[in-house]
């Protein structure tokens, strides 16, 4: 069995959502560096909202707009600048032709799983998806990727799941399931990333040999 995540694996889109937050944050005369916001990659867009509402002392009342508005402007820049990534096609077929058990564990709503997947053009191979948005725990909590597996029909220790972020990795390794890092090449030396199975550049560099190790 195999899990992705999404967000920055499939899809170049941690632009699309960093600009959304700094469109939304706008509204309050406040801006997240680069720095800023790969602290928070991975979290749901409420944690996400919530967390920087705090660090800049904004008024509770106003996160469900800044969520609905961030949300609203993701969808939308996706639409118009798919950017998926090159090797999608390359993995999802590596693993299909051995028969593997494909789902996707993603902090994104579901209705932004399903466009990526009909983008990506592999919604006919993924067996199961699964959204955090509605759960109890987001990553770095293990549900969303416990909860696939489960839908999956699969005991966790038989999974290797794929993630770029540090959040996502942790979720992984609490699922006690097998970590393929793929981190932005911005941040491939962070010593962090010592806590996965394996650490690669891009998903068209995993191979036989690779799969093997597990």
């Amino acid at each position: 069995t195999v899990i992705f995540d999404m967000d920055g694996l499939l899809i170049d889109s941690e632009p699309h959502w960093h600009e959304a937050a700094n469109e939304t944050l706008q509204y309050y005369n406040k801006k997240l560096t680069t720095e800023m916001y790969t602290k928070t990659i991975g979290l749901r867009t409420r944690e996400f909202i919530t967390y920087w509402f705090q660090y800049f002392n904004l008024p509770e009342m106003e996160m469900a707009f800044a969520e609905r508005k961030i949300l609203e402007s993701v969808t939308e820049k996706i639409k118009r600048r798919p950017n998926i990534m090159p090797a999608v096609p390359y993995i999802f077929n590596f693993f299909k032709e051995r028969n593997f058990k494909i789902g996707i564990a993603s902090s994104s709503p579901a209705n932004i799983i399903e466009l990526v997947m009909q983008l990506c053009n592999i919604s006919a191979i993924v067996d199961a998806f699964v959204s955090a948005e509605g759960m109890q725990y987001g990553k770095p909590h293990p549900q969303v990727y416990l909860e696939c597996a489960e839908k999956l029909t699969a005991s966790p220790n038989e999974c290797i799941c794929f993630e770029d972020s540090f959040n996502g990795m942790i979720a992984v390794k609490a699922a006690r399931m097998k970590c393929v890092l793929v981190p932005s090449l911005a941040y491939i030396k962070d010593p962090r990333w010592a806590a996965a199975d394996l650490k690669i550049a891009s998903l068209q560099n995993f191979n036989d040999l690779h799969l093997n190790m597990f």
